[in-house]
């Protein structure tokens, strides 16, 4: 439709050089002291106008029909007149079509051919020399930084949609490794847990095998429901319901069921929560409770999510039991909290408690 409509443009472009060099030339000879123009000075001008309509397909055979029309009228010692608004459009239709070399390259070889028919055409001489310098340059300047200016925005565009793609392929990857990480870091724990009861107590190591298959099972459906998202785009109308808050108690039983008691303490009115804000703070949860299956030994857990007027706190802590204990904990999990609080333009901090054991809290604006 686009190349259509530059056709039609071409074609009205056509018509209105015909126009005004026919009904303009003849005054403008009466102008500068010639009585009357020829019919062949009619036909190069007509012959200019009407190689017009094809200046977007082949533009520099369009500029070389142009500069020899131009030429041979001037050759002929006609008036200066319509025929050279011809010659602009045509030279700045390369400039703007072409590269900057062959636009340069044509440019000078239609100026040159032009000065020499200036120079020898009958009663012109060294005054038809700076007109045909002004109709070559300016218009080759005007194409070339049309164009120039079009390739940035094509540019700008590529960048901008190369930094979509960085930042969805970002988002994909803190989505799995979220879903991935809490899933093992939680089979990891059952397995050490049926490897040391086995031999002595076969029933607790049959439990423990038992929640291994489950929480595989249930980690496999949300990455699969994560990935089968991303391959059908963010249409909000085709997609499979997301993580949020609503699935608060499925992912703390899920840590329960490994060991470690986790207390749940929720203020405020939730459902309606922005996705955005919702998915952030279930994440955020998981990776909390990951961290705590992996770093903080047998220790115990709470988790508190309060709406608060305008902003969405959440608080995970851990008593670190059992171990040594270690002064923080550096990684990508905490990064990836840090850039989902971050892009809602919330806050997060994370470091050891004076009592022991370890505490994030994240508050999110909440934007209805």
């Amino acid at each position: 439709m686009k190349r259509v409509r530059g056709y039609l443009t071409d074609g009205l472009l056509t018509v209105a050089l015909l126009a005004v060099g026919l009904a303009g030339t003849a005054p403008a000879g009466r102008n500068q002291g010639i009585p009357s123009v020829s019919g062949w000075a009619y036909a190069l001008v007509v012959t200019a106008a009407l190689v017009l309509a094809a200046r977007r397909l082949l533009p520099v055979t369009v500029l070389a029909v142009t500069t020899v029309a131009v030429s041979l009228y001037l050759l002929g010692g006609y008036p200066f007149g319509p025929i050279l608004l011809s010659l602009a459009i045509a030279v700045y239709t390369v400039a703007a079509h072409r590269p900057l070399g062959q636009a340069a390259i044509a440019a000078a070889g239609a100026l040159g051919l032009l000065i020499i028919a200036g120079l020898i055409g009958d009663g012109l001489g060294m005054e038809a020399v700076a007109p045909q310098v002004a109709w070559v340059a300016g218009p080759l300047a005007i194409g070339v930084t049309v164009r120039v200016g079009r390739e940035q925005v094509l540019q700008n565009r590529r960048d901008e949609a190369r930094r979509q793609a960085d930042a969805e392929r970002l988002r994909v990857a803190q989505e799995v490794h979220d879903v991935v990480g809490h899933g093992l870091a939680a089979i990891m724990m059952q397995a050490d847990i049926a490897l040391h009861v086995l031999p002595k107590q076969p029933e607790q190591a049959e439990a423990a095998l038992t929640a291994i298959s489950r929480t595989s099972r249930e980690s496999l459906d949300e990455l699969r429901a994560t990935l089968g998202a991303v391959r059908r785009g963010d249409d909000p109308d085709d997609r499979s319901p997301v993580p949020g808050l609503a699935r608060l108690d499925e992912l703390v039983d899920r840590t329960r069921a490994v060991g470690v008691p986790v207390a749940v303490d929720v203020a405020g009115p939730l459902g309606s929560l922005p996705a955005a804000v919702d998915l952030a703070a279930y994440r955020i949860v998981q990776e909390s409770l990951t961290n705590v299956l992996r770093h903080a030994g047998t220790a115990t857990a709470s988790v508190r999510v309060a709406l608060t007027g305008d902003d969405l706190t959440v608080s995970i802590s851990d008593t670190g039991r059992g171990g040594p204990p270690r002064p923080a904990r550096h990684g990508h999990g905490l990064a990836g909290m840090k850039e989902r609080v971050s892009a809602l333009g919330g806050s997060l901090t994370a470091g050891p408690r004076p009592e022991g054991g370890f505490a994030v809290t994240a508050t999110l604006p909440v934007r209805r």
